[in-house]
Formats: structure tokens, sequence, C-alpha cells
């Protein structure tokens, strides 16, 4: 391993922006990362100040991230950065992460990965292509319990998988907020920034992918219903849709925007032909699991169930048992991961399986076409629509 925190720079995320802030504690928490640079916002001033608020020296605060990705490759290998984090919205991903891609710089990318399915090809074409890592920060996945969960799906405790219901319903865009000064639902429900979809391409990938991720199975169709629910908007904010995997499973995904009153309710059911799993993102650290034959057991996350928790739980949790562990720790395994896995690359090493268990472009990829597909198939008289990617 290094003998040395990994410098990262950072591309969006200053003072007025939503999610930077969050991607700066869940990188710091397990000190593996400095920052070292910074393009923090496309309007100069903010730039400015927000690099002189977080203590980055005048000379590595930039005005634009072809300036800094340029500069910093330029400089000596003991001090230019060892990675960008981009943190943009959607429209802004592709050109800096291919760019950091060509120069040399590994990166950490919000999702959607891309604005586009094809630009997410590039992306991972120039990945292969040069054998850097790129990160995809699908949070919900770096969950203590959602690892313990996928553990027992895919080793088999279930059987084979019959069932999927998972939901993400939210109430923050029930008004045209976007209309109301809220530079958040402005560009997130801005075709132009956004993207085809709204509530599907924000919250509906995140559901989707966590389908995946714990069940290992592959969506193959889907037949969406795609709903504007707020007059004006132009965007989806609403959807649901009716799902069929790759060994024959099948599921239902909702997500909404217009639910009134509820906050980030994340919840996923899977079912078995032994029994199943419950987790919910509003109490994370329980893991419900539904026996065919016996009662319900309840698992926990802490440092006092080893003999009971995965090694993929374990490597992912930090409190002792009955101490909780939230978003931002979820948030911080993706950083971690992604940080080992780095780390041991640079100085020669391989890395373990659990440092290797954080979403990548290949997660973008499947990501990006979900989007295209519910939108086609919201679209569509048909029934079904291929999952094409």
């Amino acid at each position: 391993m290094l003998t040395r925190k990994l410098r990262m720079g950072m591309i969006g995320g200053g003072k007025d922006a939503f999610i930077g802030a969050i991607h700066r504690y869940a990188a710091f928490m397990d000190g593996q990362i400095e920052l070292v640079c910074g393009a923090l916002s496309i309007n100069p001033d903010i730039a400015k100040d927000s690099g002189k608020a977080l203590y980055l020296p005048e000379d590595r605060i930039y005005l634009t991230y072809e300036e800094m990705i340029k500069k910093e490759a330029a400089l000596p290998a003991d001090k230019r950065m060892d990675f960008v984090t981009i943190v943009t919205p959607n429209f802004a991903h592709f050109a800096p992460a291919m760019m950091a891609l060509e120069n040399g710089f590994n990166v950490v990318i919000e999702k959607p990965i891309t604005f586009t399915l094809e630009e997410a090809k590039q992306l991972k074409k120039k990945v292969d292509e040069t054998g850097l890592v790129l990160c995809l920060t699908h949070t919900y996945s770096g969950y203590p319990l959602v690892k313990q969960a996928r553990a027992m799906v895919q080793g088999g405790a279930f059987g084979k998988i019959r069932k999927v219901w998972v939901e993400y319903p939210q109430g923050w865009l029930s008004k045209l907020s976007e209309r109301e000064g809220n530079a958040q639902a402005a560009w997130r429900t801005d075709p132009k920034k956004s993207g085809k979809s709204g509530c599907m391409g924000d919250i509906g990938t995140h559901a989707a992918h966590l389908s995946e991720y714990i069940t290992g199975l592959k969506i193959t169709q889907l037949c969406a219903d795609l709903n504007i629910m707020v007059e004006g908007r132009a965007l989806d904010d609403d959807g649901n849709v009716l799902l069929k995997f790759d060994n024959g499973a099948a599921g239902v995904l909702m997500a909404s925007q217009v639910a009134a009153g509820e906050e980030n309710a994340l919840k996923i059911r899977i079912y078995g032909e032994k029994g199943g799993i419950e987790w919910a993102q509003h109490e994370p650290n329980t893991l419900l699991v539904k026996w065919l034959d016996q009662p319900t057991q309840i698992l926990r996350a802490g440092g006092g169930y080893g003999d009971r928790l995965s090694s993929f739980a374990i490597h992912n949790s930090r409190t002792p048992g009955g101490h909780p562990e939230g978003y931002l720790e979820a948030f911080a395994n993706i950083y971690r991961n992604f940080a080992l896995t780095l780390s041991t690359k640079l100085s020669g090493g391989t890395p373990t399986k659990e440092m290797l268990d954080f979403p990548r472009v290949e997660e973008g990829i499947r990501g990006m076409a979900f989007i295209d597909n519910v939108v086609e198939s919201g679209k569509s008289d048909k029934k079904w629509t291929e999952n094409k990617i």
C-alpha cells in the first residue's frame, strides 16, 4: 500500500453546490484522501471563494476543468493529483471525465455517469484502453447490510430468486419548485441539463442498480409507465416499471418525486424459493431475513456479529454494534474501496475482492441503458421493451 494519502482534485462542488460537500465528507472520512486542487464552479468568484474556504493553495484553485487537468498533468508525479472527482450536473460529466482519463488521471463520478448511453460507452472504451480506475457513486450499494443482503442472495441462501420489489418515493418535487428559485430542481427538470428522463434518471436508476447489485441478476425486459404529475414540468416526475430478469425472475420498480411527505424512502424486497430479504434506507442498520419454514430473523450492522455477517458487510462497517451508521458512511464506503483499490494498484499490489466492491463504468452503462429503455417503453404501445445495452 502507499505510504501517503491519495491526492484528489474536484470539478464542481463549490459553496453553492448540493452534493459537493457530501463527496468531501465521504472522501475524507477514512483518512485515505486529501483535496489538493479544484475547479469548483463555472462562476469564477464562487470558484475562488470556495477554494479559499477549503484552504487550497491559490495556484491550485482553477477556473475551468480544462485548466485544472492540463496544469495538474504538467506537475511532477509527487505533486499532481491522483484522481479527479466530478460532481457537476449530468450534462457536464462526460467531457471532464474523458479529458481526465486521456491525461492519465483516475476518475470518480456522480451518477448517472454521462448524459447519453453513447458517451458512457466511450468512457468504457477509454477506461479499458488506459487501465485507469473509474468509480461511480451509486451510494446505496455502500451500506453494510446491503452488502450482507447481496452476499446472502448470491450465495444461494434463498435458492433461485423469483421476485424483486424496489421502490424509491420522494416528495420534494411535489410543487413546480424549478420556477420558484430552487436551483437543484431547475437543472434536474431541464432536459438540456438532466437528460431525457427526470425522476427515472435521478432516482429510478438507483433503484434499478440496487436490484441488480443485490441479486447479481440483469434486467432483460421492462414495461414502463412514466408520468408528469406537476403541470408545466418538462420531464417525468413519477413512474412505474415492470421488470424481467435474466433468470426468469419478475420485478416491480416504483420511483416518484411527487410522493408528498416522503424523504428518501428507498426500500427493496427480494424473494427466492426458500425465503428473502427486506431492507429500507430509513432503517439501514437492519436487514429482515424471511424464511419459508422458520421465523423471520433480524440482522444488525456493527462489529459484534462477525460470526454471522459476510466479509463484505464487516469490511464496510466502522462502528461497534449498537452505534448506527448511515448515508455518509455508505457514501464513504464507495470512496474508501476505490481508494484502497487505487492505492494498492499504484503500489504494485493486487486489490482484494472487498476492495473492488464499488460501482464502475459497467454499472454506468447499464444505468444509461435503463434510462433510454424506460423512456422508449413509456412512449411505446408495446407491453415489453427489450433492455438493450
